[in-house]
């Protein structure tokens, strides 16, 4: 499209726009050039589009800021962006007197000054990621005790929120998955601008995001991506005037609100217009004029829908233009001070308050104040506001989730004091854990807690589907055949492709080479472990599409035991004969960090014997993000605690393309990676799972086992046991969302199988040396097939398996160790226990 719309393209958008059609990247370009009378009928058009939403909302009229302090912790930055004046040397600073940091008691005494003034929120804005480019960054944060810059926003957002009572809105940059999770926690919102999603700004030498790393727009798009899977309010949005185009600019508007419909955490967009300032690259541009600027709030509005709450900063504009602004779909103004200036923008003072809200109430609306959280995400609560935030927003904010009027904010403890497991403040919330079946087919937020579902599916599409068999040639299955007999470890992607694809008579030998294999690393022997499953809760606000485990607290399904009923259950399978507990649970928000280390600790007081094999690298996230420790120190107390071994389960597919479908909150690859490495680095041996048959296919199986294969070397290179075993785990569709959904296949056949467990045992080879084969998800003959397919081992006996059952298993969820010998009985071979980590039972404590 050309930047230059014709009058007939630009009447005929609008004309769409103006019925309410949807419109696409070309007409929402075409009317971003909208002026005249075109313009003016525009934004009448989005500001109907607005009064729907505020009356949807349940506050008709009612346009929203936030009152707040502006917290500059550091001027320093890695980037170079051409128009910034917000940015300072250390130079810079130390020639002004100022350090390279605000301290705690600057940082403080600013939230107690706001606080004073009535302010509720606390704007913490920074430079990205400083300590990667400044020397003196990096020095001190370390005379400080800080590990990075977020680790002291993290800190300090602990002591405002416990001193001063505001909210911290976090606005750093960049963050990973990893460290958004961390400091969820301590603030109820978090913010970075998108600015735009044009990647020649940022690729072209001269223009506005050159040499700046953190605006490259794929990373920013996957900040976005990560915040919506970690369900936080998150405030974003688009800088309009910096060099983009019209179609760049829609561009971004679309990329906006493909975020936010996947996982409706975008709580606000900014529309921000570019003022050019002396002293930045930029200094010679003009300005955005106020029509383009009219023209981009009102298409942003269009696109984004009723819904969308959009901002524009009232003091970028002249005051009187404000007018122009709200009648363009604006609905909030966004955060205004009474204490500190903008410091991103330092030569445009706030308006007052005052003045702000006679011109709102001149164009007809109520001026209302707002927390940082915007008040939908305050009434929803939980997944939204982490339960340690939750008391600290509870208290400013009124039944509409808007700010109390007249309220003023008082400090409030962040975490109570520590009292472990109990702090959780119950003990049942479902008397009938082990009663079978569900009281209904679904958790009560079933519409909502995964995301939204259209955008899932077309993901899915795009991950490949299920397994595509093809007739292997007989030259070409021979020579993977081949190679796989010379080196199976080493086995060629091609050739792995090739045998995991095989059907008939190939399939047969590939299976048969498995388990020529299998009998010379372990021999003939079936093994297995009497253990016992301990879902200590199912409470989880994750968002796993595959999981029907999993509830909200208010569903009749759920259910949380305290730490006497978990020992208790430890101590009547010991006297059962097991030599393992496995614990698992949901993610509840409200399970404090140390919990973990209480429920091993309990089962070790009153069970001294048993092993504790416990604690997905899920849970090990979220205990290391509520405790405030590192992976490794966190994984360190746990052992001290007792811990024996890690599950691999939360692996699911390691491939972030499946991944991202099958789940919406949940750890990335590299996180699991991370975790997994870090236990066997510190000692602790793990499991291996692989979740298949949903909406992957095979080459997601042969990349998941390479990873693995990976991480084992890794772990024998220096001298640690690493992976026990693998388990491949055939998906469970019966009740789970993704399969109620309609996204994914019902679960592998017994081909895929037969191909999974044998090709496991070849490209594991030398490296992992047990297969396990579940009969919980397969039964006894499917079983039986894959011990005759290269796996060795059955797994437990596990007393009782809730996770598998409330997804609809239909093999049962215990067995009797007469039952696990007959399987391997059935099929002419010797049966024998195991330890979890496969020695003898027969070196445990007595009984």
């Amino acid at each position: 499209m050309s930047e230059q719309p014709t009058p007939q393209q630009v009447r005929r958008a609008l004309a769409r726009a103006e019925r309410g059609a949807a419109l696409d990247v070309s007409e929402a370009a075409v009317l971003l050039a909208a002026r005249g009378e075109e313009l003016d009928r525009l934004t009448a058009a989005a500001a109907q589009v607005r009064d729907a939403g505020l009356a949807g909302a349940g506050r008709p009229g009612v346009v929203t800021y936030s009152p707040k302090v502006f917290i500059p912790v550091t001027k320093l930055c890695r980037d170079r962006c051409h128009y910034c004046t917000f940015v300072e040397s250390p130079g810079q600073l130390k020639r002004a007197g100022h350090g390279m940091f605000l301290s705690p008691d600057e940082i403080l005494e600013i939230a107690r000054q706001g606080a004073e003034l009535g302010c509720l929120e606390a704007l913490f804005t920074l430079g990205d990621r400083p300590e990667d480019r400044w020397p003196e960054a990096r020095a001190w944060l370390d005379e400080e005790g800080y590990d990075s810059t977020l680790a002291y926003v993290r800190a300090m957002a602990v002591r405002v929120l416990e001193e001063t009572g505001l909210l911290p809105h976090l606005n750093p940059g960049v963050m990973s998955w990893e460290e958004m999770n961390r400091l969820k926690p301590v603030s109820p919102s978090m913010g970075m601008m998108l600015e735009t999603t044009s990647r020649r700004l940022f690729e072209d030498k001269g223009e506005a995001h050159f040499g700046s790393p953190d605006k490259d727009p794929a990373v920013r798009l996957q900040v976005l991506e990560d915040a919506g899977r970690l369900a936080i309010p998150f405030t974003t949005g688009l800088l309009v005037g910096i060099g983009e185009t019209l179609t760049e600019r829609a561009e971004t508007i679309f990329a906006l609100r493909a975020t936010m419909k996947r996982y409706g955490a975008v709580q606000e967009v900014i529309v921000q217009n570019f003022r050019a300032k002396p002293d930045t690259a930029m200094r010679h541009a003009d300005d955005l004029a106020l029509d383009d600027y009219r023209a981009a709030i009102a298409v942003t509005r269009l696109v984004l829908g009723p819904k969308a709450r959009v901002q524009a900063p009232p003091n970028l504009v002249d005051l009187a233009e404000c007018r122009a602004l709200l009648g363009a779909g604006v609905d909030d103004w966004g955060g205004v001070s009474p204490l500190t200036p903008d410091h991103v923008n330092p030569e445009r003072p706030w308006p007052s308050l005052e003045r702000l809200r006679d011109i709102t109430a001149d164009c007809g609306f109520e001026l209302r104040a707002r927390l940082t959280v915007h008040p939908e995400y305050v009434v929803r609560g939980e997944p939204w506001l982490d339960p340690r935030v939750s008391a600290h927003v509870a208290a400013l904010a009124g039944d509409d989730g808007l700010a109390t009027v007249g309220v003023r904010p008082v400090g409030l403890p962040w975490q109570e004091p520590d009292g472990g497991f109990a702090s959780v403040g119950r003990t049942d919330l479902h008397e009938a854990v082990d009663t079978e079946g569900r009281t209904e087919d679904r958790r009560s937020d079933f519409g909502n807690v995964y995301g939204d579902w259209d955008s899932v599916k077309d993901a899915a599409a795009l991950t490949g589907g299920p397994p595509t068999m093809h007739t292997v040639l007989h030259a070409e299955g021979r020579e993977a055949l081949a190679a796989a007999e010379r080196d199976p470890g080493n086995l060629a992607d091609e050739h792995a492709l090739t045998l995991i694809t095989a059907e008939g008579a190939l399939l047969d030998q590939v299976c048969r080479l498995a388990d020529d294999l299998r009998r010379e690393t372990v021999g003939d022997d079936v093994t297995y472990v009497v253990n016992r499953n301990i879902n200590f809760t199912n409470v989880c606000y994750v968002g796993c599409r595959f999981c029907a485990f999993a509830q909200r607290r208010t569903d009749a399904d759920a259910f949380s035991l305290s730490l006497e009923q978990v020992a208790d259950r430890a101590e009547e399978a010991w006297q059962l004969g097991a030599t393992e507990v496995c614990m698992q649970g949901g993610i509840d928000p409200e399970l404090p960090g140390t919990a973990y280390f209480d429920l091993a600790t309990a089962v070790k007081q009153r069970v001294p014997g048993m092993h504790v094999h416990a604690f997905s690298p899920m849970e090990i996230v979220n205990g290391a993000t509520r405790t405030g420790l590192s992976f490794e120190d966190f994984l360190i107390k746990a052992r001290e605690s007792g811990l024996g071994s890690i599950p691999g389960t939360a692996a699911e597919i390691l491939d972030d393309e499946v991944r991202w479908v099958l789940t919406k909150g949940k750890l990335p690859t590299r996180t699991w990676v991370e975790i997994i490495s870090t236990a066997h680095r510190v000692g602790i041996p793990t499991t291996s799972t692989m979740m298949y048959g949903h909406v992957d296919n095979p080459r997601h199986w042969v990349g998941h086992l390479r990873v693995l294969s990976g991480i084992q070397d890794t772990a024998r290179e220096h001298g640690n046991a690493g992976f026990t075993e693998f388990v491949p785990l055939p998906f469970v569709h019966h009740s789970a969302p993704i399969y109620l959904a309609g996204v994914a296949r019902p679960g592998p056949g017994h081909r895929d199988n037969l191909a999974v467990h044998a090709l496991a045992r070849i490209l594991l080879h030398g490296r992992i040396d047990n297969i396990q084969t579940s009969w919980v998800k397969l039964g006894v003959d499917s079983t039986r097939a894959m011990l005759r397919a290269g796996a060795n081992d059955v797994g437990g006996t596990l007393m009782e398996e809730t996770i598998s059952r409330m997804a609809g298993s239909e093999h049962g969820s215990a067995k009797t160790v007469e039952e696990l010998t007959e399987i391997g009985a059935g099929i002419g071979r010797p049966v024998r226990e195991r330890t979890t980590t496969y020695g003898s039972p027969g070196s445990l404590p007595s009984r």
